[in-house]
Parts: C-alpha cells; structure tokens; sequence
C-alpha cells in the first residue's frame, strides 16, 4: 500500500500517534509518505519506506496569514500524483481533511481514499466554532472513513457536528517496548538522592490543562511529604505558572522542563502523575504514564474515564477539585504497596487494550475495510 498521512509535527498527542502509526505500517511493508510543514518530532531517524514531504508556504504581502491549508492540498496533489497513494490518512480534521478533500479535486483526477482521524479539539474547540462548522462537517461527510480516539469523542462529533457518516472508535496507543518500568539515570538527582517523592505533569501549557491546579495540590503534598515536582511541556501558560510558584515559595522544589523527548525517562524517575484537566479527548500521557507503572489522578472528563479506570490504576476526580486530588495522591504516595499495585494492573490495561500492536492491527484492517470498499457500498 502507499500511503499518506498528514499531521501537525508538534508537540502533541495526535502528531505522535500518527508519527508512530506511519512508521510501524512502514516496518509492515507498506510505503509511507509523511505530509506536514516541518519533519514530524518522533520521526527523527531513517527507515526503510518512509518519506517526508515538507509543505512549502510561500509569503506574500498580500496575507496576512499564511494560506498553509491551500499549500497543503497542492503538495498533497503532488505525492498523490507522483507516488500514486493509494490512501491519505489525516489527522485532525481542520484543516487537513478540508486540505485532503480540495487536494483530491485538483486535476488530474485522483482516486486515493481519504480517512480522518478526530483528535479532540478539532472537534471540541475548532469543529464547533460557527466560523469553522460548515467546512469542518463538508469534510468529513466527504471523507472515505472517519475515527475517533475515544466513544466520548465520537458522540460528541455526531451531536456537535451532525455527522451522518459511521465513525469507527480506534483508541490511541503506546510502544510497550519503550514506554515501560526500566532503569534510567535520576532525574532530578536531588530528589532521588533525599528519597523525596515526585511528581509529574505533561501538557502544552494551554489554559484548558489547569496547570494552576496542579501546582496548588503540589503545595500542599509538599507540606505534608518531602516531594518535587516535574512540568513538562511548554504553552502560553508556562510565565504564569511560574509566577504561581514564586508566590507560593515553592519554586525550588518545581522543575520546567520544557518540550522533552526523553518522556520515558522522566516516567521511571516519577511516583504519580497529576492530569486536572478542564476537557481531554482521550489523554495519551495518562497512557504513557501506565505504560510506565505510573499511577494517574485525573479529571473525570471526556476520554479519560475511557483509559484511567478509578480505584484500579488511578483515581478520577471532579474539575477543580483540589483537595480530593490532594488526598488520593497523599494517599498513593504514602502507600508504597498501593502504589506499585495500580501501577502493575495500569501496565497491564496497557498491554491488553492500547499496545502499539494490537492498535495497528485494528488501523491496518480499516485501512484495507476502505480501499476495498465498492461504489455501491458507499
């Protein structure tokens, strides 16, 4: 098969998992041509049957903002044209799929299928904004296949959007064989050294990931038990947060760590993540976490009650509701067997519902569910 996907190359879950997607179907056999405006994060080294195309987006006095969306179709046009896809993959559906469908217009005709995949806020934030609705709801209907990473999402897609289309759940998932319990160096060395406990968030700092409330249930853990803290990430929050720490005195114990790769490193060096989230779609670093034998306190909202089952790998709470999270994480971080008992089954969630493997299976089967697909069918 050739094969297209179009991504953002940014740091996120949904550049990852298609990054991560793309090459395991290379490593399958199948011919994978990356689309994006600069070289996905994860795809940072060479393999066979794999080929990035970087989306050129020429300036001109006359925009004020880039026509990325237009360059996009037209260097979609081009790979599908001289590489003959046989299937685009886009994910996030404004304004790839929107990209994908004009792409497929341009002459000379062209048959490859398009299937978008719903991240989140394509659908929660973009999707339904009135200036975006119409474009958002045209491309999908016209596209050959869609999914979402979680039943939350694709409910919330039908009654936002009104999409008529079937919409296949096909969840996120994670490489095991990276993300799982390892040695690795300390990370911080003093914490590791004092045996102070640590704890962890992951996120692009945006005003919907409560970054606030992660740092006031820190405030209080770290009265109660010697711990640090480990933000990891970088957004338009990060100045603010920073100030928060200040106020609070706590800013030696906290670490911002900015944009890292290094995630599984930091994971082994971690006794519990905090997710306070306002809205997640599915929450692949909860993922990640469990991979490692991290435990998860997060926010019962979205997709998250989906990965992170309350009382067995983690615990779920209300937004905003701080001194519950406070008192679970006490909790955790105080019971050592505890803590190492829903660690062990988070992996274990992991490696029986969202491995690397038995997710491509599942992509890999609708991939060949689409390009078989008959006129008549549709």
């Amino acid at each position: 098969m050739n094969l297209g996907i179009v991504c953002y190359p940014t740091y996120g879950g949904s550049g990852v998992i298609a990054t991560e997607l793309g090459q395991e179907m290379a490593r399958r056999g199948h011919y994978v041509h990356f689309i994006s405006c600069s070289i996905p994060q994860r795809l940072n080294s060479f393999q066979e049957r794999v080929c990035f195309h970087e989306v050129e987006v020429p300036t001109y006095p006359l925009f004020q903002y880039p026509p990325y969306s237009l360059a996009l179709a037209t260097k979609i046009a081009e790979v599908a044209e001289y590489r003959k896809l046989e299937l685009l993959h886009v994910h996030y559906a404004i304004p790839h799929a929107t990209s994908a469908f004009l792409a497929r217009e341009i002459p000379p005709p062209k048959k490859f299928k398009i299937i978008t995949t719903l991240h989140g806020t394509d659908i929660t934030v973009v999707g339904k904004n009135p200036s975006y609705l119409p474009v958002a709801r045209l491309s999908m209907e016209q596209s050959d296949g869609i999914t979402a990473v979680s039943h939350y999402l694709k409910e919330t897609t039908i009654e936002k959007l009104g999409i008529t289309k079937d919409i296949e759940v096909v969840p996120n998932f994670v490489d095991t064989e990276n993300f799982r319990r390892k040695s690795v160096p300390p990370c911080p060395k003093r914490a590791k050294e004092k045996g102070e406990k640590v704890i962890i968030h992951i996120s692009n700092f945006r005003p919907l990931k409560r970054l606030a409330d992660v740092v006031e249930v820190f405030y209080l853990l770290q009265k109660a038990i010697p711990c640090q803290l480990l933000l990891v990430g970088d957004g338009p929050e990060r100045a603010k947060i920073e100030q928060l720490c200040r106020q609070k005195g706590i800013i030696s114990s906290v670490h911002f760590l900015g944009k890292q790769n290094a995630i599984t490193q930091l994971l082994n060096n971690s006794d519990l993540m905090l997710l306070p989230s306002e809205i997640e779609s599915f929450g692949l670093v909860a993922l990640e976490a469990m991979a490692c034998e991290v435990p998860v306190i997060a926010t019962r909202v979205g997709g998250l009650p989906e990965v992170v089952i309350h009382g067995e790998v983690g615990f779920l709470c209300n937004v905003g509701d701080i001194q519950t999270m406070y008192d679970y994480s006490l909790q955790l971080l105080q019971n050592e067997p505890l803590r190492r008992e829903m660690g062990s089954k988070g992996r274990k969630r992991v490696l029986d519902y969202f491995s690397l493997k038995s997710v491509v299976d599942r992509y890999e089967q609708y991939y060949f569910c689409i390009l078989h697909k008959t006129k008549e069918e549709e």
